[in-house]
Formats: structure tokens, C-alpha cells, sequence
């Protein structure tokens, strides 16, 4: 798992599909419910930290990028 796409079909697996139309707040909604699925023991250990670090690199990313353009 490498991308925000790898993280999205991880969920989509399980029929969570997360658009917010903010792509800060889609990456935030994608980590509670990777959470969630965790905390039920639906995903294991090693694929929940993979996809949590994909997310908190791109939520890094999004968030500078916001910061550069002024949140547009």
C-alpha cells in the first residue's frame, strides 16, 4: 500500500466509499473509518499502520499545499 488510491480500494472492499468534496477532510473521514475497521479486527495490524502512514503523508502534503494556495 503505497497511495491514496491503494487506501481507497482498501475501503472500497469493504463498501466504504468516502467523498466529502474536500480532499483534507476525505483524507480525515479515510483514517476514522480505516480506525473503525481496525478496532473491529477487520483489517490486521500490518495493513491498518501501511494505510495509516499513506494517510498522514498525504493529509502532510494536502495540508501544505492548502497553506501555499490559501485553501483554494
Amino acid at each position: 500500500m503505497k497511495t491514496l488510491y491503494d487506501v481507497q480500494q482498501l475501503l472500497k472492499k469493504y463498501n466504504i466509499y468516502v467523498y466529502v468534496g474536500k480532499r483534507l477532510w476525505d483524507i480525515e473521514l479515510m483514517a476514522i473509518e480505516l480506525d473503525h475497521l481496525y478496532e473491529a479486527a477487520v483489517v490486521d495490524h500490518d495493513t491498518y499502520l501501511r494505510a495509516k502512514m499513506v494517510l498522514e503523508h498525504e493529509y502532510r502534503i494536502e495540508e501544505r499545499h492548502e497553506k501555499q494556495t490559501g485553501g483554494m
